[in-house]
């Protein structure tokens, strides 16, 4: 989302500083079953992809959404590359676990996302109206199908607008267009402060209800909706919304709070953000819920991990303004993990899976981060266990 941002600042912040193979007989690949009890997550490993990495004339980087398909066990891996280096794409990859940890990241194939038209989507230069921000993956193993996720634009400075509206697309295996999901209308880019912000929009999703259903989250709150999160406070209140996947049509939207800005910005008015970049369906209408934090001084990113209830929430398909209009219920939330408490240097975590089974029954989770195609940044493949 941040990656400009996030890239300059982080380099400053340096500069001012410095001026093999996997256990079958243990691993098991199923799908997410209908309800997952978790309790804990207990951290195993991490593995790091060299950055610049090239696969098939491809650089790997800015891996923003990923999912496990248990039936073929690859993983999809989206790049937030908005054609500048190549064309908008995704990966599909093999994790080779070597007991409870990760040996191995192995790319094998790379398909551009395609228009509806056939061809690749152009880059900011060539047609800004019509380049993609992808940001999220999920796969449907019933429908054999992708779906995934673009933020749009909305740049409005003196001589310059481009308005272009967040989507969700789906896809066929090779990244050829199917269809794509009903745009709420008040997701629509405007020229005006009303609607989604700038790389604040369409940041994860997830499929639930045995795959009739898909939430997808926008990462910050809408203009109208009141203030993005800031040091100190917890009245941002984010988006989820509910999708029928069989008629592709907005059901129902459910108010999230985020909590605030984890560490304040170095130096003071710098540049920080916390919001929503990745939604889990866990079951039963619950999600894991990842927030990301980042302030300018501070390389890390603090990734902090929720269980979301929606049963309780108000249904706000028709409130146009949360701020003027306070939902009489929010998503309940209850803290699972902060990854600053693990005492190692987390980065830019974006997406998080379900990944095999280990050999004690416990299910694992797979969180990637997105390195901004940045030197001074991780592309980190992080594996957790799940304690029911």
């Amino acid at each position: 989302m941040f990656r400009l941002l996030l890239t300059v600042v982080i380099a400053v912040f340096f500069i001012g500083m410095y001026a093999g193979c996997s256990s079958a007989s243990k691993i098991k690949g199923e799908v997410a079953p209908a309800q997952t009890s978790i309790s804990q997550l207990r951290f195993l490993s991490e593995f790091d992809v060299p950055h610049a990495k090239l696969f098939e004339n491809t650089t790997v980087g800015g891996l923003s959404g990923i999912d496990y398909d248990s039936a073929r066990n690859v993983y999809y891996l989206i790049s937030d590359d908005r054609s500048a280096l190549n064309p908008a794409r995704f990966y599909t990859a093999k994790i080779h676990l070597s007991g409870n940890a990760i040996d191995s990241v192995e790319f094998i194939a790379v398909h551009s996302l395609l228009q509806q038209n056939g061809e690749v989507y152009p880059n900011s230069s060539q047609d800004p109206s019509r380049t993609p921000d992808p940001e999220a993956m999920r796969y449907n193993p019933l429908q054999d199908e992708l779906v995934w996720s673009s933020e749009g634009e909305r740049i409005v400075k003196p001589g310059t607008t481009v308005l272009e509206n967040p989507s969700v697309t789906v896809i066929n295996m090779d990244g050829r267009y199917k269809d794509s999901f009903a745009l709420p209308a008040m997701m629509q880019m405007q020229h005006v402060e009303q609607g989604p912000r700038q790389n604040g929009v369409f940041e994860g999703m997830t499929f639930a209800d045995n795959y009739k259903t898909l939430f997808v989250n926008v990462e910050e709150p809408l203009y109208q909706d009141g203030p993005r999160a800031a040091t100190g406070d917890s009245t941002a209140l984010i988006r989820i919304i509910k999708y029928n996947t069989l008629s592709h049509q907005p059901v129902a939207q459910y108010a999230y709070r985020t909590e605030a800005v984890a560490h304040p910005a170095n130096p003071p008015g710098a540049f920080k953000i916390n919001g929503v970049p990745d939604i889990l369906s866990v079951g039963n209408d619950q999600l894991l819920v990842i927030e990301r934090s980042f302030s300018t001084g501070r390389p890390a990113c603090t990734i902090r991990v929720f269980m979301a209830d929606l049963k309780q929430a108000t249904d706000i398909s028709g409130n146009t303004s949360l701020q003027a209009n306070p939902p009489a219920s929010l998503v309940s939330k209850k803290r699972l993990l902060n990854m600053d408490d693990l005492g190692r240097y987390i980065d830019n975590v974006e997406g998080v899976t379900f990944g095999p089974v280990l050999s004690n029954g416990h299910r694992t989770l797979i969180f990637v981060a997105d390195d901004n195609f940045s030197p001074f940044e991780k592309t980190q493949f992080l594996l957790f266990e799940v304690i029911p």
